[in-house]
This record gives structure tokens, C-alpha cells and sequence, in this order.
């Protein structure tokens, strides 16, 4: 049974940062693409970040490019996106997921069959 468990969401200050995680069982992320997307209230779901399974690529939404980083720890079967430089419209639950088809898709929540249940971030003004 494949369950993903993001934590390390919080409130922070404006110019402030967030390491945020998420460990996977019943999966390996060494050999899958997982990706970050976040979901503000009322609101679609939208891409943040992904890795590709080699871990080699990463593709980052354009509103976060350059203040964030997403990584991942194989011996944790742990995939890290690192948020800097928050400002207030960040400011949403952030979920994981498992890319079922293929790195190209990597910014389609359609392309994703497992999440988790998210944590929220606040960034206060």
C-alpha cells in the first residue's frame, strides 16, 4: 500500500524559508518521478516542482523558479522541496505526488495516482 506523509509546513514571516518533506512507503522514490503541487483554498490544484526518477531533471513552475529547490534523499525515501524567500501568496496546503507518466507530464495533476494528505504553509505579511 503506497502512502506519502508530507510535513515541515508552518508559519513563517515574509523573506522567510520552509524545508518541507515527504516520505513514501510502498514506493521507491529513486525510481519515480514525484512532484509538489500546492492547493489554496477555493482553489485548483497547481504545480510547484518535480524530479525526474534518475533524480538528474527538475522542473519548477515559473512563480517559484530560483527560490525553490526540490530534492530528494534515497536512503530516506524522501523527496525535500526547500522554500525561500516566501511571500504571502505562497501561501497554500502543499501536496506530494507519484508521477505515473513520465517526466514530460510533470506539471499535470492528472498524471499523478498517489498523494498525500498535504501540509499547510502560511506566510505572513
Amino acid at each position: 500500500q503506497v502512502q506519502l506523509v508530507e510535513s515541515g509546513g508552518g508559519l513563517v514571516q515574509a523573506g522567510g524559508s520552509l524545508k518541507l518533506s515527504c516520505t513514501a512507503s510502498g514506493l521507491m522514490v529513486s525510481l519515480n518521478s514525484m512532484g509538489w503541487f500546492r492547493q489554496a483554498p477555493g482553489a485548483e490544484r497547481v504545480f510547484v516542482a518535480a524530479i525526474s526518477a534518475d533524480g538528474v531533471s527538475r522542473n519548477y513552475a515559473a512563480t517559484v523558479k530560483d527560490r525553490f529547490a526540490v530534492s530528494r534523499d534515497n536512503t530516506k525515501n524522501t523527496v525535500y522541496l526547500q522554500m525561500n524567500s516566501l511571500k504571502p501568496e505562497d501561501t497554500a496546503v502543499y501536496l506530494c505526488g507519484r508521477n505515473l507518466r513520465g517526466f514530460y507530464r510533470s506539471a499535470d495533476a492528472g498524471a499523478y495516482d498517489y498523494w498525500g494528505q498535504g501540509t499547510q504553509v502560511t506566510v505572513s505579511s
